[in-house]
């Protein structure tokens, strides 16, 4: 262990931190109690441990007697011995001479600020027994860095994580740009604009780069280090070719400054680094999880029991990405599992570890077939969803090693959870690419089975006509096959189709003839999914009564065999006949379902279509929401440019029509404010939005109900503002008045109302409209 010198000289150059505002903050206070002795930086390599410490010691070193900072991972310090003897050293030439000696005391020069930095693999041990030696003596305070907690009994903790990276970019509907302010905000894209300037100093983030600036941070997981040496490599390549470059290996980033540790001047000797002491049992989990993608669950990789997950955890080499369910969803962190990957290949032992990974995927989807139509379907569904990444990774897998049946089976088990995940566009390629050019390989009941699925995205994609000639190609290969149950399916698929594509007496014919075989073999969701579409043919016809007998059987079936998605859709139906029955809050309870529903199982196709139709019915029933419809609106847009469906003529000129109106009724600015809002909902945050709206009046008034004549003017003013869902601030605003006071007046118009939330305040002053 080697002393660095003393402040400043010691410290070095001045560096800026970026985006560790927080931690630096948290870092001085714990420094600065005097009850505190040890404080241990933890966090993965390359995060930016010894700068934090660093430039965290240079500005308030200056409240200390003294100030050392000593390189525990230096080359020339490699055991307990010698750094228990550098920090005697330390001591002894600081007057500080023994563990709380009266001697000592009496000559109190001051307190000692120790930086005691790297203290990681062989350095380890030698800065617990040297923190253990300093422990008597309360004028000296360390302040450590590691890879993982020294175990050092009063150890106080502070982790530090990668920088935050950018969300999914979305931008308006129909445009994917970036926006360049916003992502300059996120502190892996500020360092990486900062450290980009420094290499080249006419960088600038642009509409053109901002989206490969987002991906390059987000492939480097906003590890500082790497995201420092991208931004060197725009001296040889503009930004949009460099995630090319990082796509399949971080590890190819080098050129880290001469005077850095080995370790720092390119990220595969920093993930080599990473993985230095690990046992046998650790380093073959690595290796197993590293062709895994990011956002695995424990279950599903099969790692519920194994101890050596926590050894990876805490040295930073698996780390928690998000929560799903109450389960965490987990990665290898990069460039480690870059470099884990090298190995695998290197040993000849990469394939074999993605046959296992594929089998392991493949039997997760099969298993969750049961559940998929009924008990379980949301859990089954949003785990499907989180493990997305992973499952086309094994159709990658299996399609590669030409097992084409088991590519075919995988793709058929995704139906339900593509479809519920918005992935249309990439459902219907994997079932053209599993039938192949002819499908000679594939048995006909399987090539059968992948043209009715692909029908059945053509049609959610906004394509009827073209949903309806795969769904009787369907038909024409299942004739050989003899599947009754399967070409009744096929069927009911077709009868919707053929509904959507304008046709309701064909829809009809084949639907009654499917809904009668399905009733005949027992299959209760099929048929309650072919009732639906013949109520919806029937509706078309204007017999509304057959159709209101036949939906009340299918949704009575669907809620038997808790069918959450395909009851979502009958709702939908329902609705509808309420509203040509003039039943405005018939058709708002059933819509209200059907978005909770929806929310329930992470529905992405099919929930702009239903924003919409609650947007619509919202503008009938309550005026005053008017800024929430246009979010509403705006939501679905972007939700829908997502999955890349398009939406029928007919009902693209209503919401056009509705889109027309709310702009003429609305203040420009308070429409592109509530605009921008909506475009930037997820999809959880849209269904929230649309179930806080008030339900639709009992009784038809013209002005404010007796109860609610006690309000003053100004009032009436805020409670209507409060309708449309402002905020205090944006209230005060509108209103030239101080938040403070919009805050009374909410209080008052609370009390007055008898009412104990803002949504209850905004059904009150839908009563009043």
């Amino acid at each position: 262990m080697s002393a660095m010198g003393t402040l400043p000289a010691s410290l070095g150059p001045v560096t800026e931190l970026v985006g560790r505002e927080l931690e630096a903050a948290m870092l001085r206070e714990r420094l600065r109690d005097p009850l505190v002795r040890l404080v241990t930086v933890t966090g993965r390599a390359g995060v930016g441990k010894s700068r934090l410490a660093l430039e965290v010691v240079r500005e308030i070193g200056g409240e200390f007697g003294r100030v050392e900072v000593l390189d525990a991972g230096a080359p020339d310090t490699p055991s307990a011995l010698t750094a228990l003897t550098a920090v005697t050293a330390v001591t002894a030439v600081t007057g500080l001479a023994g563990p709380c000696s009266p001697s000592a005391q009496g000559g109190e020069p001051g307190r000692l600020l120790l930086l005691l930095d790297g203290c990681d693999h062989e350095a380890r041990a030698g800065a617990a027994a040297a923190l253990e030696a300093l422990a008597g003596d309360p004028r000296v305070v360390v302040l450590a860095t590691a890879v993982e907690p020294l175990g050092v009994y009063g150890e106080l903790l502070l982790p530090l994580a990668p920088l935050p990276v950018p969300g999914p970019v979305r931008g308006p509907a129909g445009g994917a740009a970036a926006d360049p302010q916003e992502l300059a905000e996120v502190a892996s894209v500020a360092l990486f604009v900062r450290r980009a300037r420094a290499a080249d100093p006419a960088f600038a983030l642009t509409l053109e780069n901002a989206g490969a600036v987002a991906e390059i941070c987000t492939l480097l997981d906003g590890l500082p280090l790497a995201v420092e040496l991208a931004a060197r490599r725009l001296r040889l390549l503009p930004p949009h070719l460099l995630p090319v470059r990082l796509r399949d290996r971080t590890t190819v980033l080098s050129g880290g400054p001469a005077n850095a540790p080995e370790r720092h001047r390119s990220l595969a000797a920093l993930a080599e680094w990473s993985c230095r002491g690990l046992d046998a049992p650790a380093r073959a989990l690595l290796g197993r999880l590293a062709v895994y993608e990011a956002g695995f669950g424990l279950s599903a990789a099969g790692l519920s029991a194994d101890p050596a997950v926590d050894t990876l955890m805490d040295r930073g080499l698996l780390v928690v990405v998000g929560e799903e369910q109450g389960e965490l969803r987990l990665a290898v962190s990069e460039p480690v599992r870059s470099h884990a990957r090298e190995v695998l290949a290197q040993a000849g032992e990469e394939d074999a570890a993605r046959d296992a990974h594929a089998e392991r995927y493949r039997t997760l989807v099969g298993s969750a077939q049961a559940g998929l139509g009924g008990t379980g379907q949301d859990h089954l569904l949003r785990e499907l969803a989180a493990e997305g990444a992973n499952v086309t990774e094994a159709l990658r897998r299996l399609r590669e090693r030409g097992d084409g049946e088991a590519a075919a089976a995988l793709v058929l088990g995704c139906r339900l959870p593509w479809l519920a995940q918005g992935r249309l566009r990439e459902g219907l390629e994997w079932c053209d690419e599993s039938d192949g050019a002819g499908g000679a390989v594939l048995p006909e009941a399987v090539r059968a089975r992948l043209a009715d699925m692909s029908g059945v995205f053509a049609l959610a994609l906004g394509d009827p006509q073209e949903a309806v000639r795969r769904h009787r190609r369907a038909l024409a290969l299942g004739k050989g096959v003899g599947d009754r149950r399967q070409n009744a399916l096929v069927s009911a698929h077709l009868g919707a189709a053929l509904l959507a594509a304008g046709d309701p007496p064909g829809a009809r014919a084949v639907l009654v003839t499917a809904l009668s075989a399905l009733e005949s073999m027992g299959v209760t969701g099929g048929a309650a999914g072919a009732a639906a579409s013949l109520a919806g043919v029937l509706r078309a016809e204007g017999d509304r009564r057959r159709a209101q007998e036949l939906l009340d059987r299918a949704v009575e079936a669907l809620r038997r065999t808790r069918d959450g998605r395909g009851l979502a859709g009958a709702l939908r139906t329902e609705a509808a006949l309420a509203l040509d029955g003039d039943e405005p809050a018939r058709a708002d309870r059933a819509l209200r379902e059907s978005l909770r529903l929806y929310g329930e199982v992470g529905e992405r196709s099919e929930l702009p279509g239903l924003l919409e139709e609650f947007s619509l019915l919202l503008m009938r029933t309550a005026p005053a929401q008017r800024p929430r419809t246009v979010r509403l609106l705006a939501a679905a847009d972007a939700l829908r440019a997502e999955t890349g469906a398009a939406v029928a003529d007919e009902w693209r000129s209503a919401a056009e029509r509705a889109r027309t109106d709310l702009g003429a009724r609305l203040d420009w600015t308070d429409f592109a404010v509530a605009w921008a809002e909506g475009v930037r909902m997820t999809a959880s945050q849209a269904v929230a939005e649309a179930l806080a709206a008030p339900a639709p009046a009992r009784r038809p008034t013209t002005g404010p109900a007796p109860e609610d004549q006690s309000l003053t003017p100004r009032q009436v003013q805020v409670a209507l503002l409060v309708s449309e869902g402002m905020t205090n601030r944006q209230i005060a605003a509108r209103l030239d008045i101080s938040e403070w006071t919009v805050v009374n007046h909410v209080r008052q118009v609370m009390r007055r109302l008898g009412c104990s939330s803002r949504v209850q305040v905004a059904g009150a002053v839908g009563r009043w409209t």
